[in-house]
């Protein structure tokens, strides 16, 4: 016990040194040279010089000078977020818990015990009462039609590019890149097409519409249009929009399995602008890392859009999901810790890794401490069992993760833009401070992680957002309940019986 207390009170030396080293080697050898040359004196130095070649003095000056200018012509070019918006959700699209369930009930097309099944969910879910739906799941049956859908995914986009235009003065004519994601929802014409109808963007604008990418289509969004801006002008914007439209895709079969989106996802979207002009940005994009998985056939369909036996469309949540985000999630920050983390949690991760290798894995692996590297941490709130392994997996306190937990209860799972809500919280909440480094890790189908590391330029200036009417109420307790619910389905393939399928709430 005593020696463990000692060596968390030598921690910080050793932090201290092994993170200066460079600095620590180089003032000792600088100043050897700085008392060098006060001992030789300016004419005896000249004199040395001299004697040297011309060509030798050429070149010592001209190389290093010609390794500057064509290093800072090839490198990439920094990527700013010039700022953001979040779809503020309206009063009169809430969707109580009481109200869903008495809903669930009149709809024929669920019997009892699904409807306990999802009142389980939703008890045990990190949802709170002031989640949203679209209009057109408020009507008995759900509406789920191309206008209804149409309809929901023009009032999120279009409000929170409007709130964004207004937030940065910009002119959409000035706009260069557009890219869109939204999965499960892809009309023709593409909402790349929508917008550009409705605020009228240039005919040269470099449009993409991304469907099928998952709740981490967000940051795929981003790199993708980080891509774009290198190949753009100098001082281009990137507007990005990430939303998932859940009018269509509201799932009215008996599968419980396929229920639990039902329970968890609600309205939201984001708009997001980049550019490579920095002169009014707010964040500045350090990283942007992604992992996919799908090679594995598990992956591939732990998270999967099929019908049900009775031809209802759904997603299905496999029983392995969390198994294979966990996979994916250690790749991801494999790949990750690198490049954000400091010289002494990378030296000891090292040592940590060889010493296993030594003996067999019979010492618990050290898992790298990313505060050192993030104030702050968003992570994709897909559900109170997504929250809780990413904060067992990363050592997190409570702290780092409310903004994940409160958005999950006040927003619900947003998919791809419920990074940007979480973002939005901690500025809210005042914590956001100049140089602070941002981690943002999202999951998707497929199965992918995706993460992204921001560093803070210039906070917001106030709280207005879509947090500007309740951040005064949040934190909120959420009680601890079963993370856990086995659920027994019947199989419907050859030899019928029940099979186990274990799902996350």
């Amino acid at each position: 016990m005593g020696s463990s207390a000692q060596l968390k009170r030598l921690k910080p030396l050793y932090q201290l040194v092994v993170n200066n080293i460079l600095a620590i080697v180089a003032v000792p050898l600088a100043a050897v040279v700085v008392l060098k040359a006060a001992e030789l004196g300016p004419g005896e130095i000249l004199a040395r010089l001299r004697t040297r070649r011309p060509a030798h003095i050429f070149l010592a000056a001209f190389l290093p000078a010609a390794a500057a200018v064509l290093y800072l012509r090839l490198r990439p070019r920094a990527v700013y977020l010039v700022d953001y918006a979040c779809f503020r959700t309206n009063p009169n699209c809430r969707v109580p818990f009481a109200t869903f369930l008495e809903h669930s009930r009149v709809w024929p097309g669920f019997d009892e015990r699904s409807v306990r099944f999802m009142t389980r969910l939703l008890e045990r879910s990190g949802l709170g009462e002031e989640t949203c739906l679209p209009y057109a799941q408020h009507y008995i049956p759900p509406s789920r039609d191309l206008a209804s859908s149409r309809a929901e995914a023009e009032l999120v986009i279009f409000s929170a590019i409007d709130d964004l235009l207004a937030k940065t003065k910009m002119s959409p004519q000035d706009i260069d890149i557009l890219v869109v994601n939204c999965s499960l929802f892809a009309p023709t014409p593409s909402f790349t097409d929508m917008i550009m109808h409705r605020y009228k963007l240039r005919e040269d604008v470099r449009n993409v519409h991304l469907a099928g990418m998952g709740c981490s289509a967000g940051l795929i969004s981003v790199e993708l249009a980080r891509n774009l801006l290198q190949v753009a002008p100098r001082g281009a914007h990137a507007l990005v929009v990430s939303t998932e439209t859940i009018t269509p895709n509201y799932y009215m079969g008996q599968e419980r399995a396929m229920l639990l989106p039902n329970c968890l996802f609600r309205m939201g979207g984001a708009a997001a602008l980049l550019s490579t002009n920095g002169a009014k940005a707010r964040f500045r994009l350090a990283r942007v890392v992604r992992t996919l998985r799908g090679a594995a056939d598990s992956a591939y369909r732990c998270v999967y859009q099929e019908e049900d036996e009775r031809g209802n469309v759904g997603i299905n949540l496999s029983k392995d999901l969390m198994n294979i985000a966990g996979d994916a999630l250690k790749a991801n920050i494999t790949a990750m810790g690198p490049l954000v983390l400091p010289a002494s949690e990378q030296l000891l991760f090292a040592l940590s890794f060889m010493a296993r290798k030594v003996l067999s894995n019979r010492i618990m692996p050290y898992i790298p401490d990313f505060r050192k590297a993030f104030e702050h941490f968003c992570i994709h709130a897909g559900g109170r069992a997504v929250i809780d392994e990413l904060q067992r997996s990363l050592t997190l306190p409570d702290e780092q993760v409310e903004a994940s937990r409160m958005t999950l209860h006040r927003f619900g799972n947003t998919s791809s833009s419920s990074l940007w809500y979480e973002l939005a919280y901690i500025e809210a909440k005042g914590r956001m401070r100049r140089g602070d480094r941002v981690w943002m890790i999202g999951f998707g189908s497929g199965f992918k992680c995706n993460s992204a590391a921001w560093e803070c330029i210039r906070p917001a200036a106030n709280a207005d957002g879509p947090w500007a009417n309740c951040i005064h109420r949040y934190p909120v307790h959420i009680p601890d309940v079963l993370k856990w619910l086995f659920v027994h389905v019947c199989a419907a393939g050859a030899g019928g019986g029940c099979v186990a399928v274990e799902v996350v709430v």
